[in-house]
């Protein structure tokens, strides 16, 4: 049996792990050209941009996945051991939750960001 699961834990693996080198290879390339093209100012603000787009992003899966743990609790809490109706229901209002509680931690942030920006202009 654990003879069978190699292929299938093996080459997925690899073709992600081949998949995400290439990803930073290309994004390396990119970087490297925007620098030496653009102007500073414009390439500082660009990748400033880039950078803030991945934290929100980094942010947001993580409130999600918090929160679908959390219902996963609840359902593990409430025996329900087939997929029914209301383990689905749990499972998707606590991504929904996670979505809503991501996007208002992210907007929070964006405002007090802009706010600290203007105090020092």
């Amino acid at each position: 049996m654990h003879a069978n699961l190699i292929p299938i834990v093996i080459i997925p693996t690899f073709c992600a792990t081949l998949a995400f080198v290439i990803k930073i290879i290309v994004e390396a390339r990119s970087r490297a050209r925007l620098l030496q093209s653009t102007p500073p100012e414009l390439a500082l603000s660009i990748l400033t941009e880039d950078e803030r787009r991945r934290r929100h992003s980094s942010l947001k899966w993580g409130v999600v996945l918090v929160c679908l743990a959390l219902g996963f609790m609840v359902v593990a809490l409430a025996d329900w051991d087939e997929p029914t109706p209301g383990a689905l229901a749990v499972l998707l209002a606590a991504t929904g939750i996670g979505n809503i509680a991501s996007y208002l931690l992210c907007r929070n942030i964006d405002q007090r960001d802009a706010a600290r920006t203007v105090e020092r202009a």
